[in-house]
């Protein structure tokens, strides 16, 4: 009858129109009436603590770090090696454009921010460059999904809150899978491009180019050496390394490569400010149906419903994978794990099933979900700095989004593939 209430809340509230914080608030009411234990004291509780939490904190920082890297230059340079690198190949700005959101993914974790600076830089190129605009719009979205997995990625700071997992161990789980994904985009570009390409960019790698581009970008390149080193030598928490983000890219910005108008720095405060209050209050209004779906001990009732593949890690994994993929066609994917976060952990625990790599991969399913259609953020992101219809970016992103989802599935079916390179890291 819980989950019932829990679900039926939820989705009536949904379906109503009610934001989604506000339908997390709605459903933690209801399943409190249905328990008998309604306490508006307990509720502003809860609230307060969810939102008075030291490892969210590493979510604003990222988002203004991601903001100055925009501002004073850092995506620009980032861009600029790649291009240098790779960009003389045939179809080459689409391995540019790989490459850059890794990079680029690698400093602020935002997939939505980090997608909508490569775009803004790169398709303005691919279109002078006679690419096939819509496919090369969705190759960027598909690599901008990369962002949420690999380290320091928002999403894994997200679930490491809401469920109690060590997001530092989160973050290094992430880094094999995440340079798989790209990986295997670039594999798909090979691919896509010998059919579909018909421009040439009409040069040669030029090594003196690209030591150039080494040495004015090097600043940006070092960035996410020493957050994620930082972290693995335990010289600071995730929290620390996004405030070390901060001041390195406002330095690096503003001082070295003087970009960055410190005019503006209010501003991109705000902008950041404005996007993280938003992850911030979801993340309270969540953590207050977290703690009633422990109440209630909902996670065991859902033991009991997939209670059939309890025995089988991967066929259970295969089920929780394709719910999921389900709810991210409708869901954003920071709904989908505070909804979805607390109640699978305590189950794959149950089964044996190691967190780290469930978050990696709940993680990289909801990434996914950035680029199914009808809500597809990062699809509507790209969408509009093309200035494409999404119809024709969701055509162009298809080959992309199938070769991202046969690796996610791949990955349930060999967990080594995430598991031993885990161990290698931690």
């Amino acid at each position: 009858m819980t989950v019932a209430t829990f679900l039926i809340a939820l989705l009536g509230a949904m379906a109503l129109g009610a934001p989604i914080a506000f339908s997390l608030l709605i459903c933690a009411v209801a399943m409190m009436v249905q328990m008998n234990m309604f306490d508006a004291g307990i509720l502003a509780q809860n609230l307060m603590e969810g939102a008075n939490n030291y490892p969210l904190m590493a979510v604003p920082f990222f988002m203004l770090t991601g903001e100055l890297m925009n501002a004073g230059g850092l995506s620009q340079r980032i861009v600029e090696v790649a291009d240098a690198l790779v960009g003389h190949v045939r179809g080459g700005l689409g391995y540019v454009g790989v490459i850059a959101c890794v990079i680029v993914g690698s400093i602020s974790g935002s997939a939505v921010a980090d997608t909508a600076a490569v775009a803004a830089l790169l398709i303005p190129m691919m279109r002078n460059a006679k690419y096939n605009v819509p496919t090369s719009a969705g190759l960027i979205a598909a690599a901008g999904c990369i962002a949420p997995v690999i380290p320091p990625g928002i999403p894994l700071v997200i679930l490491g809150v809401t469920t109690g997992l060590s997001i530092t161990k989160l973050f290094l789980a992430g880094i094999f899978p995440g340079l798989m994904m790209a990986v295997v985009l670039a594999a798909t570009w090979w691919i896509v491009a010998r059919k579909e390409f018909k421009g040439s960019r009409k040069q040669r790698f030029d090594l003196k180019r690209l030591l150039k581009a080494l040495r004015d970008g090097v600043w940006a390149l070092v960035l996410p050496f020493v957050i994620i080193g930082g972290m693995k030598a335990g010289v600071f928490t995730p929290t620390e390394a996004a405030s070390v983000a901060v001041y390195y890219s406002f330095i690096a910005g503003a001082f070295i490569y003087r970009e960055l108008d410190l005019r503006k720095v209010p501003y991109l405060a705000l902008a950041a400010l404005k996007t993280s209050s938003c992850i911030m209050f979801l993340v309270a209004c969540a953590m207050v149906s977290a703690w009633l779906i422990t109440v209630a001990d909902i996670p065991s009732q859902v033991v009991a419903m997939l209670d059939p593949f309890m025995g089988s890690p991967i066929l259970l994994m295969f089920v929780i994978m394709l719910i999921v993929i389900v709810v991210g066609t409708a869901l954003d994917i920071t709904p989908t794990i505070l909804i979805l976060g607390p109640i699978l952990v305590p189950v794959v625990k149950q089964a044996g099933i190691d967190p780290i790599y469930f978050g990696v991969l709940f993680i990289m399913n909801n990434a996914i979900g950035l680029l199914t259609p009808p809500v597809g953020t990062v699809l509507n992101v790209v969408a509009g700095v093309s200035k494409e219809k999404l119809d024709n970016v969701v055509k162009g992103v298809w080959p992309f989004l199938l070769a991202e989802t046969l690796l996610m599935f791949l990955l349930v079916l060999f967990p080594a593939l995430v598991l031993v390179p885990m161990k290698w890291l931690s």
